[in-house]
């Protein structure tokens, strides 16, 4: 895969700048430089304090929705051919129930094994910014392949359009899959359809997956976590023009409002610079408190979902530990 431009020629984004950018675009108002700010913690690796340091220095995306949306894409592609050269695996498009997909395969698969993930990408609801980034190194490092759905976007289409793609493509995969060879998992608002699907599934009368990742994300969108009002962000506001009519109080909106109790072991992952971190943590302490397996993990000085397109040890170990978690609760069978 590689993009070119107008003219034909090959026109690589750094990775620092993409994720300076990246980042400046889902969090304008966290990614402006306060007066006095300190710089990034010398805890980080050196690629990781260059990436952060970068904010700004990068090409500035768009600020329509259109040439978002294709700024992601270029992302996604570049970001996507650089992890591959660490992680080899194979992309292919498809469609499943009707629902356009990605199927990342890792070139070495697990033996023996016929378990498989279901993503749900990040993009501030309205974009793809994962679809590759997200699933290269997970499918490389389980030897699992992951179907990335591409779900209807907002604001062309409004809840429930999202869950009902996710849950077609779920019941598709249970017509060759037990739902104990199933993970799921998202970031960013791909982390906050996670829990839904759950909810959701739950109320179709459908098996719930092996395992849940929530990875940067919130249960909770009827109220905003003091790490997003600390970043002057509100994320409840955000996300509510999206569920419409349905009230953010409202456990197939806001699961960790609802009853937790059988949820699948779940991993929680953000970091101290994420403006979700309070709201992944509460998610993680809800299920503690319904007697449900969880793991939080925080990283260190680090933005939002920040594995997804920064190129640094620390989104190495991220991916690993997600793998660890994720595939130790898959039940494997021959094929």
């Amino acid at each position: 895969m590689t993009i070119k431009s107008a003219t034909g020629k090959t026109r690589p984004l750094a990775a620092t700048a993409i994720g300076a950018a990246l980042f400046a675009m889902l969090f304008a108002a966290a990614a402006q430089a306060q007066p006095g700010a300190p710089g990034p913690p010398m805890t980080l690796s050196p690629q990781a304090r260059e990436a952060l340091a970068a904010q700004g220095r990068g090409p500035q995306p768009p600020g329509d929705l259109a040439g978002r949306r294709a700024f992601l894409d270029r992302v996604q592609q570049e970001g996507g051919e650089r992890q591959r050269r660490t992680y080899p695996v194979e992309i292919k498009s498809a469609t499943i129930a009707g629902v356009p997909v990605r199927i990342i395969s890792p070139k070495r698969p697990a033996r023996r094994s016929h378990a498989i993930f279901l993503n749900l990408h990040g993009g501030g609801l309205n974009a793809d910014s994962g679809s590759l980034t997200e699933n290269i190194p997970i499918a490389a490092l389980t030897g699992t392949p992951v179907v990335a759905v591409l779900y209807r976007l907002a604001p062309e289409h409004l809840a429930p359009a999202a869950i009902d793609d996710a849950v077609a493509v779920y019941r598709d995969l249970l017509k060759t899959h037990k739902a104990a060879e199933i993970g799921v998992y998202g970031t960013s608002a791909g982390g906050i359809f996670g829990p839904q699907l759950i909810m959701r599934l739950r109320a179709d009368g459908l098996p719930t997956p092996a395992v849940l990742g929530m990875f940067a994300a919130d249960a909770d969108l009827s109220r905003t976590g003091a790490s997003a009002l600390a970043q002057r962000i509100d994320t409840a506001a955000m996300t509510r023009p999206y569920f419409g009519a349905t009230p953010a109080t409202s456990p197939a909106v806001s699961p960790l409002l609802g009853d937790l109790k059988g949820f699948p072991p779940t991993l929680c992952m953000t970091s101290t610079g994420d403006p979700y971190l309070s709201s992944t943590s509460n998610f993680c302490r809800g299920l503690d408190a319904a007697g449900v397996e969880n793991k939080l993990v925080v990283f260190d000085g680090l933005p939002h979902a920040f594995w997804a397109y920064i190129d640094a040890p620390e989104s190495d170990e991220a991916f690993k530990i997600m793998a660890r978690f994720l595939g130790s609760h898959l039940h494997r069978r021959p094929r």
